[in-house]
């Protein structure tokens, strides 16, 4: 299972850690030299979470699937009932 949010795409990506030395032009120094540029990986907040997922017959399916928090947030992620009776009337009714 790949390090990728299922919804959103959201993966690693890749920068760099700048370091610097010296007083700021501003400060009355002769500004800033870097002394280290180094790699550096930005992973995305993703989440194992069981959700119901359609495949590709058209039939929800439960699914254990790598979620960004910004489609948990954003109501992109649909979990299943943790109960066999629903928990409102409304739910009761699907």
């Amino acid at each position: 299972m790949p390090n990728v949010c299922y919804y959103t795409g959201k993966k690693t990506s890749f920068g760099k850690l700048r370091t610097y030395r010296g007083q700021k032009l501003s400060k009355g120094g002769f500004g800033l030299k870097p002394t280290g540029i180094e790699p550096r990986t930005f992973k995305p907040n993703l989440q194992k979470v069981r959700a119901e997922v359609v495949d590709d017959d058209g039939v929800k399916r439960m699914k254990r699937i790598k979620v960004s928090t910004k489609a948990i947030r954003g109501g992109l992620v649909t979990k299943p009932l943790r109960r066999k009776y629903g928990y409102t009337r409304l739910q009761k009714q699907d």
